[in-house]
Order: C-alpha cells, then sequence, then structure tokens
C-alpha cells in the first residue's frame, strides 16, 4: 500500500465495507466523495495491505440449526510452544469451534462453539475437547442469549491527517 497512514477517504470506505461487505463500488465512490475508479484502486490496495481480510455473510446459527453457543475455557497441561500450536491445529479442525483465542491467565484458550443442543455439546466435549491431548481441564459457559454483535473494530473516519494520492486528485476533478 502506498500510503503510510490511512486517511479520511480511507477510513470511510473501511468503515463502510465493514457495516455492509455487499455494497456497490458506485454507492461505496458516492458515500467517500470520490469517483468510482479511485474508490476501486483503493479498496483493492486495502485488501493488498491486510486491513481487508476478506467478506463474509452473517449467518443465523439458530436458522441453521445451531440452538446453543457454549463458550470453553481451556486449560493445557504444557504452554509449550509446539503444544501450543498442536492445540490450534487440532481446534482448526473442528468445524464446531467457530472462535479460538489463546489468553494469557487463569485460561489458555477461549472458544466459541456452536451445537444444535446441549447433548451435542456434551458430546463434542466429552469425544473431542477433553480427549485432546495435553487438555488438562474445560469450564463451559452456556451463553444465554447474545445482546450485541459488532463485528471488526470502532473506525472513526476524522481520527488522523488526511493525506491523499495524487492519482486520487486527478480522478476526482
Amino acid at each position: 500500500m502506498r500510503r503510510v497512514k490511512l486517511d479520511r477517504i480511507d477510513r470511510r470506505i473501511l468503515r463502510d465495507l465493514q457495516a455492509d461487505g455487499r455494497m456497490t463500488n458506485v454507492e461505496l465512490a458516492r458515500r467517500a466523495g470520490i469517483s468510482a475508479p479511485p474508490c476501486l484502486r483503493r479498496v483493492r490496495a486495502l485488501e493488498d495491505a491486510g486491513y481487508i481480510r476478506g467478506y463474509h455473510a452473517d449467518i443465523n446459527p439458530e436458522a441453521m440449526g445451531f440452538h446453543v453457543t457454549v463458550f470453553a475455557h481451556v486449560g493445557l497441561s504444557s504452554q509449550a510452544e509446539a503444544d501450543l500450536k498442536r492445540f490450534e491445529a487440532l481446534v482448526n479442525s473442528w468445524p464446531e469451534v467457530r472462535e479460538c483465542n489463546m489468553l494469557a491467565g487463569e485460561t489458555d484458550f477461549l472458544l466459541k462453539v456452536v451445537a444444535s443442543d446441549w447433548d451435542n455439546y456434551q458430546k463434542f466435549l466429552t469425544a473431542k475437547l477433553t480427549a485432546a491431548p495435553n487438555v488438562s481441564h474445560v469450564k463451559s459457559s452456556l451463553a444465554i442469549r447474545q445482546s450485541k454483535f459488532e463485528p471488526g473494530v470502532p473506525i472513526d473516519v476524522e481520527v488522523g491527517p488526511e493525506v491523499k494520492d495524487e492519482e486520487d486528485e486527478e480522478e476526482e476533478v
């Protein structure tokens, strides 16, 4: 990416795409206050630079039959890097685990697990998770309801210096 710092237009593009990844480039450009060609170049540059990791549909778990979400606090008997990597690789092979975060403190990993019901979670817990090598303990916390789901990060459009590309200025005139 040519820019070292994101300008107001980049942050606006990121904020709008984070809110609606299906927005057309024409609408995105209109909201950012630039024409479509430089907007598309900026989006591609943001993708290439790793600011945009992908585009995803937000699927309703209950509509797909997943009525239970559990946060599993996992403790390992060894925190050697090789053991941590082996556990992460194993977790990545389990489709019912939707998120895996390594933590500092009492819990080594926090897993977000979905299941059709409590019995299926218990089957996963006993057949896969507690049976996994190096797992010393698991504490399960059943999610009652989700009151907020805001993917991504907060993006303040007005923060930071404004930097424009020369190409963008030519296109906007």
